[in-house]
């Protein structure tokens, strides 16, 4: 079995673009897949001065609606090798970032109430 690593190079263009390493001079079967249904394409090139491949997944139109949607990109054996994804539409209160800021607020909260108990001790 081989061991791919893809890492993400860029989005430019609606075209996810990444470097994929370890597969050697086979080309490799990769598969994109959004909300579970296979996109229809992942272009492949391989660099044989460099030896990897260069990826580019197009941004299905589907994917460009309300909410948080994903892509992810998968060798033929279904291991996960990278994913994206896109944010759009209004404002989203139950995300991920709005709860990390929020977390980070009590965080900064607890620790002057710390710094404020130890001063007074």
């Amino acid at each position: 079995m081989t061991k791919y690593t893809l890492t993400k190079t860029r989005i430019e263009n609606g075209i996810w673009h990444g470097v994929l390493t370890g597969g050697g001079n086979t080309q490799p079967q990769l598969t994109a897949t959004h909300q579970g249904v296979k996109l229809s394409e992942v272009a492949l090139e391989h660099d044989t001065t460099q030896n990897y491949w260069m990826v580019a997944v197009t941004v299905p139109a589907a994917a460009i609606t309300e909410g948080i949607q994903t892509v992810l990109i998968s060798d033929e054996n279904g291991t996960k090798l990278a994913s994206f994804s896109l944010v759009a539409g209004g404002p989203l209160e139950d995300d991920i970032r709005a709860e990390v800021d929020l977390l980070r607020a009590e965080l900064d909260l607890l620790k002057s109430a710390f710094r404020a108990h130890c001063n007074n001790s």
